[in-house]
């Protein structure tokens, strides 16, 4: 069994990301498995190395060592684009012109999550070599229900071409596509369980179809609740009195590992404690059913 945790390092973590990344670390510990590192800096314009140092000395403050890497993904580029290859053969893939504005003019937002649902405009259009080099990339998709059952939240299905639409795989200027990425990664890392947050439920049956694309083993998922402010809202990393920074200056790695240990069900109390402790204590069942943990 190999589990991974996988951050962007575009800020300092806050308190839903140590949430993630003890749970992911508790799952693959609990089963004698490995957990993986890996830095998801695809995006140029907003990921910094300073923040990536940044979060692998709270982790290693929080007592959550990794097994394997850091993996960063700004350095496998050569991996995506052999993955982009294969699926142009398969004559998947064609570049798109439309801004967002385009977008946005032509499709309303997905009524569950807000998504735009991209509606084809430059599917049919006839297109050169130039035209792949200078536009972002979509991947076809098929009018097709994709059906998986998370660990969590249970059965799921849902179809490719209402809910998702053709979707980026290489951005406009270059940078690969989360989907993608991420997909290369976990298959070629050999991850088996993926734990990750609720908000990105909706991005597995896509994962999962570049999965079956490619031909690679399918990892079991698992979503978890978000943690949510006192207004109700998701924790981001505008949060700063939640952020490590902030966590570490009032309270001790074992105060946060038990405060978050209480919220997720594993304990009673929020009483300090290591997250060895808690090996075990874990089970997915204590995890509270909701798709938000308010603080």
């Amino acid at each position: 069994m190999k589990g991974r945790f996988a951050p962007s390092p575009t800020g300092i973590m806050h308190l839903g990301n140590v949430m993630c990344a003890l749970l992911s670390w508790l799952s693959a510990k609990s089963k004698g498995g490995t957990w993986v590192l890996r830095i998801e800096d695809l995006d140029p314009d907003r990921s910094r190395r300073q923040f990536a140092d940044r979060l692998m000395r709270d982790l290693e403050w929080l007592g959550l060592k990794w097994d394997e890497g850091p993996y960063f993904q700004s350095e496998r580029h050569e991996r995506y684009a052999v993955a982009l290859e294969r699926l142009c053969k398969m004559d998947l893939v064609y570049p798109c012109f439309c801004t967002r504005a385009d977008i946005m003019a032509t499709q309303a937002p997905h009524e569950s999550d807000g998504r735009i649902v991209y509606a084809g405009t430059c599917r049919a259009r006839t297109y050169n070599k130039e035209d792949m080099e200078r536009a972002a990339l979509r991947l076809k998709v098929p009018d097709r229900e994709i059906a998986f059952t998370d660990g969590h939240y249970g059965p799921q299905r849902l179809n490719l071409s209402r809910h998702c639409g053709d979707f980026v795989i290489r951005r406009k200027d270059g940078a690969w596509a989360y989907q993608l990425a991420v997909v290369v990664d976990d298959a070629e890392m050999g991850i088996t369980e993926v734990v990750r947050g609720s908000d990105l439920l909706l991005s597995s049956p896509q994962q999962i179809y570049l999965a079956e694309l490619l031909g690679y083993p399918l990892p079991s998922f698992i979503h978890l609740p978000l943690l949510c402010n006192a207004q109700g809202q998701r924790l981001s990393k505008r949060d700063k009195s939640l952020d490590m920074e902030a966590l570490r200056a009032n309270f001790t790695a074992e105060e946060i590992i038990g405060r978050l240990a209480f919220l997720t069900g594993l304990k009673p109390d929020n009483a300090p404690c290591t997250a060895e402790q808690l090996l075990p204590l874990f089970s997915w069942d204590k995890l509270p059913p909701e798709r938000q943990i308010g603080l």
